[in-house]
């Protein structure tokens, strides 16, 4: 009798629909919580390279506005000058905010400029690559994006900051060892932009430019304009008169002389 109800009981199925269905939960629930953790990952994934190469961008946008303000400087030595606090002595007219002072980022966050500027400068000490011609960084422009340009809105919340100093391969003064780092003896300058965005994405940007000379530029301008004008009669040339026949040109290589048949 007792083996009898074991059975009974072994073959009755009743409840296996409901346990099947909870493990059949259970793994889609898994599932489903794996997708998730994808799709999250993906677009912070997505999100961070978006920032990264907005940084980038905004970085080399800085650089391109501080050039135009190089160029109305007369006196590369009044930038490289000390303002106090690591500040240009002429700055750039791109600066929001003062920099001895903690500034709110656009994206959140806060930052001071000057402590920058001591981080930055004593890291290059420390690395001591040019000796005493090591640069001397010094703030030059600085404010969020936005503000970069009078007559264009941008929509961005990137926060730029840029410094000049004298390029440390300018060479040696004469009968000295190294050159002087607040002196700038070549018409060269290095640049350093810094972007900061969201999650704290950081760029920099380091470039080197360099004064040329207003005959040089002249020329060059002259030189472009003649090679447009080649172009434009090279590209007429190769065009015949709307109606009219085509026309056969050889040069005879007897006398140079051109022929049109």
């Amino acid at each position: 009798m007792a083996m009898t109800r074991l059975q009974a009981r072994l073959a009755n199925q009743d409840g296996t629909a409901l346990i099947i269905a909870l493990m059949s939960m259970m793994l889609l629930t898994a599932l489903g919580g794996a997708v998730i953790m994808v799709s999250r990952t993906e677009t912070a994934i997505a999100s961070n390279y978006r920032n990264s190469q907005e940084a980038l961008y905004a970085a080399d946008a800085a650089i391109e506005r501080v050039v135009q303000d190089l160029l109305m400087v007369p006196r590369w030595n009044d930038i490289l000058a000390d303002g106090g606090a690591g500040v240009a002595g002429v700055t750039s007219s791109f600066t929001r905010g003062n920099p001895a002072s903690q500034i709110t980022l656009p994206a959140g966050g806060k930052v001071t400029l000057n402590a920058t500027t001591a981080n930055m400068q004593a890291l290059t000490n420390a690395e001591d690559v040019w000796g005493n011609n090591d640069p001397q960084w010094r703030l030059f422009a600085w404010g969020p994006l936005t503000d970069l340009l009078d007559t264009a809105a941008i929509d961005s919340n990137m926060y730029v900051a840029v410094w000049v100093a004298d390029d440390p391969a300018d060479g040696s003064s004469v009968g000295v060892a190294d050159g002087n780092p607040l002196a700038d003896a070549n018409g060269t300058l290095t640049l350093r932009a810094e972007a900061i965005g969201p999650g704290g994405t950081r760029k920099t940007i380091e470039v080197t430019v360099a004064r040329t000379s207003g005959t040089e530029i002249e020329r060059g301008q002259i030189a472009q304009r003649g090679q447009e004008e080649l172009n434009q009669r090279a590209r007429k040339a190769a065009v015949q008169t709307p109606g009219k026949s085509l026309t056969n040109m050889r040069m005879n290589t007897a006398t140079g002389t051109l022929g049109v048949q």
